[in-house]
């Protein structure tokens, strides 16, 4: 039985899981996370973004018994986008084949609790643990447990792996150890947009009728400022705030009455569906950043590969950041079938492969307007 540790709890980590757990008892199978346990956290104390899964998601999940209802039961059907200038709608473009929009707390959750249903055990999940070194000639990774916020109780370890999978995202440390490996080649770059999250009311008498609940509304506001809400359960939206580093109208928000005036002033429809109490929170909330990253390879000789966001951050504008990493799944487990679960040559071959569509979507991204 071979011993399979994968970095990360993300889309791309938590789908491999099902997807090696489908292939029998050849492998033992262990997730660490830095992250707490979704399950145990309240959504509205989650960072979440809102995500959306189109068919090249769907056909990855499809393919394990029960999973891609269980998703689909935490979407919101996407009919399409409306956008808006000066609250007059611009566009209004509907869609022939429908896409779903979700959180990526409400996704992770129904991916976890599928994989603890039908894992029986046989998959362990370790939370709060960040991963500080690896080792590729010994196979050995260690970690550190980030919930000790006291230096002296901190606690070290490390693990041994026959195979490893970075699914850690778009800052990955497994990846960072790959820079060290020969005619490795990365490029890294952060996207043009930041952005600030906002969590909208689901008071259906506050909510304005032109708000179709299965579309993306998107406002243009002002050159290098983009709003849009995205559609989730029970009538709710999570709004995104896309703007520039250097827009001060945004960053020097800093306090709940500045920021209910600029939304007050730009977006009247969407105010009233602020509470106070998130405008508090729109203050404090940390203002994010996006990596866009390529490298030429991804995986390292017979044992090592990386997947999702750790091997082709993409920024949300484009919106094809989780379908990529489910279809990289979906892919490697078609080359395991391929080769007779014979690592060295899949692992191989998912570079060969990847590549370039991966590249594609790199240069793709590079021209794309914010939620167009």
């Amino acid at each position: 039985m071979k011993k399979v540790i994968i970095v990360g709890a993300g889309p791309a980590g938590v789908l491999l899981a099902h997807y090696l757990l489908r292939r029998g008892t050849q492998y033992k199978i262990e997730i660490y996370e830095r992250r707490s346990d979704l399950q145990k956290v309240s959504l509205a104390n989650s960072r979440t973004i809102p995500y959306g899964i189109n068919e090249r998601g769907l056909r990855a999940l499809r393919k394990i018994e029960g999973l891609e209802a269980a998703v689909k039961a935490t979407c919101v059907e996407n009919h399409g986008s409306i956008i808006y200038q000066k609250n007059k709608i611009l566009e209004n473009r509907s869609k022939k084949k429908y896409s779903f929009n979700t959180d990526r707390t409400s996704l992770l959750i129904a991916l976890l609790s599928q994989l603890t249903e039908k894992s029986d055990n046989k998959v362990e999940i370790h939370y709060d643990c960040k991963c500080t070194n690896v080792d590729f000639e010994n196979k050995t990774l260690t970690f550190e447990k980030v919930k000790e916020t006291i230096a002296e109780n901190q606690t070290e370890f490390t693990v041994d792996y026959d195979l490893l999978i970075g699914a850690d995202g778009a800052r990955s440390i497994v990846r960072t150890h790959l820079l060290n490996t020969e005619f490795f080649e990365f490029k890294q770059e952060y996207a043009s947009a930041c952005y600030k999250t906002v969590f909208l009311s689901s008071n259906k008498e506050k909510i304005s009728k032109n708000l179709k609940q299965n579309f993306l509304h998107i406002w243009r506001i002002e050159e290098g400022i983009t709003f849009g809400i995205v559609p989730q359960l029970n009538d709710k939206f999570i709004g995104i705030l896309l703007f520039s580093k250097n827009t001060n109208k945004v960053v020097n928000l800093s306090n709940k009455e500045e920021v209910m005036a600029f939304f007050q002033q730009n977006l009247p429809e969407v105010t009233p569906l602020i509470s106070e109490e998130e405008a508090e929170a729109f203050v404090k909330r940390p203002i994010g950043t996006q990596l866009r990253t390529r490298c030429n390879r991804y995986h390292y000789g017979d044992s090592v590969l990386i997947l999702g966001d750790a091997a082709h951050a993409v920024s949300s504008s484009l919106g094809q950041g989780c379908n990529n990493a489910f279809e990289d799944v979906l892919i490697f487990d078609s080359l395991l079938d391929e080769y007779s679960d014979e690592w060295a040559t899949a692992l191989e071959q998912f570079t060969i492969r990847r590549r370039p569509d991966v590249y594609a979507l790199w240069e793709l991204d590079a021209h794309v307007i914010p939620f167009h």
